[in-house]
């Protein structure tokens, strides 16, 4: 999306079929041109041009086709050119639909969006957020139409927002949750880019994972973001630094072992990259999500594999090796679990894994997920500098099959429980 001087954008969907609730259709996103200059919508913010990632996130919050708005110009590809308001106001779907206008400008992000398609409005009423969203609910958006063409366009929110006071009367507030940040100055710039940051930030991440993981991996994100290294690449380049450090853990000298920690170290933190640029580009994909799940547990039953095989060579016994084959056996039996069960039925929309439960609230499950992050990996460091990170071999050869015993009584208790649910309760 590029918004130009005399230029209008919309996103719409068609209107779904006629329901109680006023807010059942989605609304339009109408994009009228704002303070940002014509010249910056291309401008690239972290991987994407801001007009780019406006209809983005519109579309990933269930907008559909973008309309156009500019005397017939060529629209860009994937939208529709519409000659003016009037042009608007004589398509159905459109008029029967919320409208949502804001200025080019605004940081378009998925989740304000998403609650925007909530808010619930009476029939003829309006909301605003001043100076930067204007909302129209669905039985009103016929007449709003007819009376921005009737003011010959209404170019800008503030005369959007004077026309329909004309038409209406004062609009009502919308919900604080929807608070998004309109880009006018440089210093906007950068506040839009520590927003987003920020939003990549996971609630299922561990204490040491948000605290000292995530602000690298963001750090490293955020110069990548405007490169041509694409989230799959980062993804295998993390899984081959993971490789690279676990024969570190072949031999019993410190320094190597404290190599091949502090290079599995890493490869947890490249990790958290793959996803953050999928999340910054909207380039998720079930392929990346598959490939970024099973590269993580190779790299962990490898390193698991190595310490077992190192372990036994320096005391010239087989028993780390049964350590080290429960270890990697009861990784990679939760993680094939994990991925039949959770991640295989799993729609393309949406991270694929994100527990290793379908119903991440019960107590059991909750536990399984603290034990499945990756804050084990201090262990591990911590053993090394000491030439002992087999030692983290036993917990892991007891831990790991212990686990898998528990996803698989957890994975009972969920197929039994819709039996247990009575009909039509």
């Amino acid at each position: 999306m590029i918004v130009r001087a005399n230029r209008l954008y919309i996103l719409a969907v068609p209107s779904p079929a006629a329901t109680a609730e006023p807010s059942s259709a989605l609304p339009a996103l109408v994009v009228v041109p704002g303070a940002v200059a014509p010249a910056d919508i291309d401008r690239p913010l972290l991987g994407l041009g801001l007009g780019r990632r406006t209809m983005l996130a519109a579309r990933r919050a269930g907008f559909g086709t973008v309309y156009v708005l500019g005397r017939g110009e060529t629209a860009p590809a994937g939208s529709v050119a519409i000659a003016d308001w009037s042009g608007l106001a004589a398509r159905r779907g459109l008029a029967a639909a919320p409208l949502a206008i804001v200025p080019a400008g605004l940081l378009a992000e998925t989740d304000w969006l998403e609650r925007l398609t909530e808010v619930r409005l009476e029939p003829a009423a309006w909301a605003a957020l001043s100076g930067r969203l204007v909302l129209v609910a669905p039985a009103a958006s016929a007449e709003a139409l007819a009376a921005l063409a009737a003011a010959g366009g209404g170019g800008n929110l503030a005369a959007v927002i004077e026309t329909l006071t004309q038409r209406f009367g004062a609009p009502a507030g919308l919900p604080a949750a929807i608070d998004p940040l309109l880009i006018a100055t440089p210093a906007d710039w950068r506040a839009a880019e520590r927003r987003l940051l920020r939003g990549l930030v996971k609630d299922t991440d561990g204490f040491m994972a948000r605290h000292v993981e995530r602000p690298m991996s963001l750090a490293v994100s955020r110069l990548l973001a405007d490169t041509p290294v694409t989230p799959n690449q980062m993804t295998l380049f993390s899984v081959a630094v993971g490789l690279i450090g676990a024969p570190g853990f072949l031999s019993a000298a410190p320094h190597w072992q404290t190599v091949g920690a502090l290079l599995l170290l890493a490869h947890s933190i490249l990790d958290g990259c793959d996803g953050e640029l999928a999340r910054l580009r909207f380039q998720e994909s079930r392929w990346g999500g598959i490939l970024d799940f099973w590269g993580d547990n190779v790299v962990h039953a490898v390193v698991f594999a190595c310490m077992a095989i190192g372990w036994s060579e320096t005391t010239q016994a087989i028993w780390p090796l049964v350590l080290g084959a429960s270890a990697v056996l009861g990784t990679v039996g939760s993680a094939s679990l994990v991925y039949w069960r959770i991640m295989r039925p799993k729609a393309d929309r949406g991270p694929l894994y994100t527990s290793v439960s379908a119903a991440p609230g019960q107590r059991l499950a909750r536990l399984l997920d603290t034990l499945s992050r990756r804050d084990f990996i201090y262990i591990v460091v911590a053993f090394s500098l000491f030439g002992k990170a087999a030692w983290f071999l036993v917990l892991a050869g007891l831990g790991a099959p212990i686990f898998l015993i528990l996803l698989i009584v957890l994975a009972a208790r969920e197929r039994v429980a819709p039996m247990a649910t009575p009909t039509g309760a």
